[in-house]
């Protein structure tokens, strides 16, 4: 078995199987969780409402922040958008998609993915180098942030290497790139890139509680 069949079979099938595992598990444990009664008297009754307003309405800081958090929150959203075109746009990967899940959508043309790529790419650079100068993030930032921008980036970069046929035999850049994408799988469910699953259930709870005291979000 040579290195692109290895990243192709096996490490690809325990790798998503580690991935699920590890947000089931991370879910439930959190939904699991014993719960403290409020027995305070509800002044609405809106929970589900408050939870889709937090949800929504915390996508976009308070007009009060909006001067100190606009750099940061659009390179964030300039990163995450553009890796959602790449990873839900790129045929081979809607391909792969389907093979795991049996579901399937048209792609987006090359042009967009490259360019979707190239843009992420440099808004994931700018990301790290907001990181490393800003004295508040530098200070807070650990091992997990680090780690989980660069298991983010590798993709990126060794996807672009395939596709440009750039330092070494396709082959070869294929199963790297694939294998760096089975170490996002692996890594997904037990660091900070969780996030992209549990913030629905943060702001939800948020404005669970908001709603209950009839307070907005």
């Amino acid at each position: 078995m040579n290195l692109l069949d290895f990243a192709r079979g096996p490490a690809l099938e325990w790798s998503f199987a580690i991935f699920l595992f590890g947000v089931l598990w991370r879910l439930l444990g959190i939904l699991l969780l014993r719960r403290v009664h409020d027995y305070s008297e509800p002044r609405a009754h809106r929970a589900a409402l408050g939870a889709l307003q937090a949800i929504v309405r915390r996508t976009w800081p308070r007009k009060e922040f909006r001067a100190r958090t606009t750099y940061g929150l659009a390179i964030s959203y300039v990163f995450h958008v553009g890796l959602a075109i790449v990873v839900f746009g790129f045929v081979p990967h809607i391909l792969l998609i389907r093979s795991l899940l049996g579901v399937s959508w048209p792609g987006l043309p090359g042009a967009v993915i490259y360019f979707s790529a190239v843009v992420t790419l440099a808004a994931l650079v700018m990301a790290l180098i907001r990181r490393l100068t800003h004295p508040v993030l530098k200070l807070l930032s650990n091992f997990d942030d680090y780690f989980s921008w660069a298991v983010t980036i590798a993709p990126l970069v060794t996807g672009l290497l395939a596709v440009a046929h750039y330092g070494g035999r396709y082959e070869n850049l294929l199963a790297v790139h694939i294998l760096s994408v089975e170490l996002l799988f692996i890594w997904f469910p037990f660091g900070k890139l969780m996030h992209a699953v549990l913030f629905v259930l943060a702001r939800g709870q948020t404005g669970v509680v908001y709603g209950r005291r009839g307070a907005s979000t």
